[in-house]
């Protein structure tokens, strides 16, 4: 046996372990989700009730100009890992340049969808908030932060043993001060930015769920008010570690998107998988639901592709989905996945040490997540091309660009080990931040799908 010595730090930092551990099993018994969103408000009118301007799909994908690309980015889960990698993608996008001599802009400017889970939703929201300054201010408010730390010395602070919200709220709390500074979805409207879909998995029934309006009208609430730093944690509220955010069904009443999803049930081509989405929404509209406990959204779609996907199906089509938006005169149509997962079990391997438990749950957990990735990598890569060829017309032919960005990709095998070998955590080293951000923008500029699309778009990568 190996003898383990500790340093003085070392042992102060093992002790806040075993309190951590020791508060957790303590309080996880006790704690209730903070109630926060509220129900819809409705105008009284002659005619008709109507609904205030909302973030609903069709609201902001309406207000955003037209293009002739529809280009949606999607982004992993991963902690900090996945934000900074998705952060350099941001770069790359910003730095390459369309139109003509004497009118260029950056191809981000095209972006009209973000799909994020987890870690990937912190630069999501940020971004949908602050537009291209989020190049100035991102790397500094978030992924040079040592967040991991902070929400611990939260955690163990005395003021905070006797709450009965539970971890999870601290950890809004802590994002509303440092990140997000109390905006809501109300701040998200604006005419030129594109839709943010921040992710989140209801453990009540396992079912993917977007923070937009449509969401909220299953549950009779209104999400103008919600907070953007409790749907950034319930998107990355990791189970058992963080409590799951709750927020109160409001039903019953009724609304267009009620109606809608009535209406996609009886849609006969509907596969399994889809039909079971319908169930699982429908179950919100039903009074004996109050309450959704909304966790890490990496659970039922690591990747984000997933929110896209079903967005598209469910509303009868790629035809459908781009005349409701006011987008049918499109020559391309681009997603960007951006997968910061790892394959962090590849060390057992080296060694006839037996796994230690949190190496087994690591790999175990690798096992599932890739193997969903990659069955939702295959069901979107054939429905874009078929999205493609749907909406292709003799005298207007659509182009569909799938550009998969993992660090698979990278040139050395001592690149992706390293890479590999980055926990998902909330605090990385500058170092590694650092790395990940200049991946990020290498891996985007050197694909050759990406190349193809710029070259198509008739811009030059940079």
């Amino acid at each position: 046996m190996r003898l383990i010595t500790f340093k003085p730090l070392q042992k102060k930092i093992a002790l806040w372990g075993v309190l951590v551990t020791l508060f957790t099993l303590i309080s996880g018994c006790s704690s209730y989700g903070a109630i926060s969103n509220t129900p819809t408000e409705r105008e009284k009118t002659q005619t008709a009730d109507t609904i205030k301007p909302d973030y609903s799909i069709q609201t902001v994908l309406t207000a955003k100009p037209q293009g002739n690309v529809a280009l949606v980015l999607t982004f992993s889960g991963g902690g900090t890992r996945a934000a900074a990698l998705a952060y350099g993608v941001l770069q790359a996008l910003y730095k390459t340049e369309i139109g003509d001599e004497h009118h260029k802009r950056p191809l981000l400017n095209e972006v009209d969808v973000i799909s994020s889970v987890s870690g990937g939703s912190f630069l999501a929201a940020y971004y949908g908030l602050h537009g291209k300054e989020t190049f100035e201010s991102f790397e500094s408010i978030m992924l040079k932060k040592d967040i991991k730390s902070e929400l611990i010395s939260g955690i163990l602070s005395p003021a905070n043993w006797f709450l009965d919200t539970g971890r999870t709220e601290m950890a809004v709390q802590f994002y509303n001060n440092t990140i997000f500074k109390d905006a809501t979805f109300k701040d998200l409207q604006k005419a030129d930015s594109p839709l943010i879909l921040i992710n989140a998995t209801d453990l009540g029934n396992g079912v993917r769920f977007s923070f937009t309006q449509d969401s909220f009208n299953l549950i009779c609430s209104d999400i103008n008010q919600f907070s953007i730093a409790r749907a950034v944690t319930a998107s990355s509220a990791v189970p058992v570690m963080f409590n799951p955010v709750v927020v109160k069904n409001y039903q019953p009443c009724q609304n267009a998107t009620t109606q809608k999803l009535a209406q996609a049930s009886q849609n006969p081509t509907l596969n399994y998988e889809l039909k079971q989405v319908i169930k699982g929404l429908q179950d919100y509209t039903q009074t004996e639901y109050p309450y959704l406990h909304l966790v890490d959204g990496g659970i039922s779609d690591n990747l984000g592709l997933r929110a896209i996907y079903e967005s598209v199906e469910l509303s009868g089509g790629a035809k459908r989905f781009l005349t409701k938006i006011g987008k049918q005169s499109i020559n391309h149509i681009a997603v960007i996945s951006v997968d910061a997962s790892t394959q962090s079990a590849r060390s057992i391997r080296f060694t006839n040490k037996a796994p230690s438990i949190e190496d087994s749950v690591d790999a175990m957990t690798d096992i599932q997540l890739h193997r969903y990735n990659n069955a939702t990598l295959q069901v979107f890569e054939s429905s874009l091309d078929r999205w493609g060829k749907a909406l292709s017309t003799p005298n207007n032919p659509v182009s569909s660009h799938f550009i998969k960005l993992n660090f698979n990709q990278l040139p050395t095998e001592e690149q992706r080990t390293e890479f590999n070998q980055i926990p998902t955590s909330l605090s990385l080293t500058e170092d590694q931040v650092h790395s990940l951000i200049q991946a990020g923008h290498d891996l985007l500029i050197s694909n050759p799908l990406y190349q193809d699309l710029v070259k198509k778009l008739s811009v030059t990568p940079q």
